[in-house]
């Protein structure tokens, strides 16, 4: 397992090569996070309390843990440990489970004040907390309690790998046959989009030590299935899938290509940026671009995982155009510099269903600009 990018190496900004400076890439990055947690209209991220924010899914007025952890991991990598302790603080306070078989896992969804719309978790909220917690640890320090990160940390990763040892009636996260995050702890199935390896590679090096093996075992694991459960000719991958990588149709949605998704090709660039290339699974970014290249880009829809558009219209197409940009960090496609292009030219989402692709904008600005870094 390498151990990423050794301190001091750089990071590239991968703009350049459309003309960005460095000091333009870092306007961008600026403005995309002042917009996200300050601008009077725009911005997402609600004051619950002086001490506890939460970030606000617009389209579906809650917070959720996947907002919340991804708004922690904007705060590390941007040094505003003020937001980060305020998020922290919210998802502790008002999302962390008390009791019965999701006890030490958090709540997917509350109202933003705090109330429960949901008593079970999801599981990319828990890797993404675990993640910015040990890299809030390595940027600022450990503190008490609940801001002893490494520790909080620790204790997320314990409860993921064996809440079913921990807990009467728990079930884990991962799946203890293959590696695989569930896409729920009570459903043995997955989400291509929850498989993070390159986080999984650095828990290796800082969950409890009993469980390092596992998750190098895990990230290993991962890969393997981000590869699998894409189209072969395509590069699509399916929201939802069996461990075999088949398609799952959940929700009563009948597309396949949407919302969860997007973000497999934002975790291949990210899995480059950090661990370097993996050529089968950069491939996949090769046959996504390729595959967009030849689609009305004005009219993005929900797809098979063959290429068919279906009357679905995306539902975050500005999250499309903005994964498509990242892809262009590990893609070969004669494309790569046009979806360069076409991600600069592309603006913050505003309205309604900003929140999701506005996410997923600022995580792709940060790889592309050199930003996205390793703090352990």
């Amino acid at each position: 397992m390498s151990n990423g990018r050794p301190a001091g190496d750089y990071y590239p900004n991968y703009l350049a090569e459309i003309g960005i400076s460095a000091e333009q890439a870092q306007d961008l990055v600026n403005h995309a996070f002042d917009t996200i947690f300050f601008d009077p209209e725009e911005n997402f991220c609600h004051r619950t309390e002086e001490d506890a924010w939460c970030m606000v899914d617009t389209g579906n007025v809650d917070a959720r843990t996947e907002g919340m952890s991804y708004g922690m991991m904007m705060c590390v990598q941007m040094d505003r440990k003020d937001i980060f302790d305020k998020l922290w603080t919210f998802s502790d306070r008002y999302m962390r489970l008390k009791e019965g078989p999701n006890a030490g896992y958090f709540a997917w969804s509350v109202q933003l004040d705090g109330k429960h719309n949901a008593e079970g978790p999801a599981p990319d909220g828990e890797e993404y907390f675990a993640m910015a917690l040990f890299m809030a640890a390595a940027r600022w320090g450990d503190g008490e309690g609940l801001y002893n990160y490494t520790a909080q940390a620790r204790e997320i990763l314990r409860h993921a790998v064996h809440q079913h040892e921990m807990i009467p009636g728990g079930q884990p996260m991962w799946e203890p046959e293959n590696g695989y995050v569930r896409f729920v702890p009570g459903m043995k199935i997955s989400d291509p989009s929850y498989h993070l390896p390159h986080f999984y590679d650095l828990f290796a090096q800082k969950a409890d030590e009993e469980d390092r093996n596992f998750w190098k075992w895990a990230a290993e694991q991962s890969r393997k299935y981000l590869i699998r459960s894409a189209d072969p000719e395509t590069g699509l991958s399916p929201e939802y899938a069996d461990y075999n990588g088949k398609a799952v149709l959940l929700f009563g949605k009948p597309w396949v290509y949407y919302s969860d998704a997007y973000r497999v090709a934002e975790n291949i660039a990210l899995d480059h940026v950090w661990f370097g290339p993996h050529p089968e699974e950069d491939d996949v970014t090769t046959r996504l671009q390729d595959f967009f290249a030849k689609q009305n880009l004005q009219d993005l829809r929900a797809y098979e995982l063959d290429g068919t558009p279906q009357t679905e219209p995306a539902m975050h197409p500005t999250a499309i155009l903005a994964v498509l940009g990242a892809a262009s960090i590990s893609s070969k496609s004669v494309h790569r510099t046009r979806f360069l292009k076409l991600f600069v030219q592309t603006p913050l989402r505003k309205g309604v269903r900003r929140y999701y692709d506005n996410c997923l904008y600022f995580f792709c600005l940060l790889m592309l600009t050199g930003n996205y870094r390793i703090y352990l």
